[in-house]
């Protein structure tokens, strides 16, 4: 029986939860994810779990935030003004909105709008899941 390792390209279906429960990504009615262990395309902690499994195995595991998305960097909580937003969305912007923002090399940064004043906003550049622990149910469909 193939046994996932790495350098082995593997299909799992997987639910992903916050420890209180609630559910952030899943599979269901989906395809298999497929990636290859080892290969850096998961983080930590979920490709440490599939590594050792067998076809039709199922397991449960709790990811601390290190081995996920890292801790919150309070760093990537910042001040912008809003005069450098375009104009037609100064108006419009409310906490809880998702933004897209550049780096210097043009690449986009997902943000989160965390809080609105008058003249600027505060975003959040951190991933979504940093400094939260997930819960993951794996089951390993395939391995090449």
């Amino acid at each position: 029986m193939a046994i996932a390792q790495k350098g082995s390209k593997v299909s799992v279906h997987y639910t992903g939860r916050l420890t209180d429960g609630t559910v952030f990504d899943s599979s269901e009615g989906r395809d298999p994810l497929a990636f290859e262990v080892g290969a850096g395309q998961m983080i930590p902690g979920f490709d440490a779990a599939v590594n050792g499994m067998s076809i039709g195995d199922k397991k449960t595991v709790t990811i601390p935030s290190e081995e996920a998305y890292g801790p919150k960097n309070e760093q990537m909580i910042m001040d912008v003004p809003k005069e450098n937003l375009p104009e037609d969305m100064r108006a419009e912007v409310k906490e809880g909105m998702k933004l897209y923002m550049q780096t210097a090399q043009g690449q986009p940064v997902p943000v989160t709008v965390v809080g609105v004043e008058e003249a600027s906003i505060k975003i959040d550049a951190n991933h979504e899941l940093a400094g939260k622990d997930l819960v993951f149910d794996i089951e390993l469909v395939s391995v090449d």
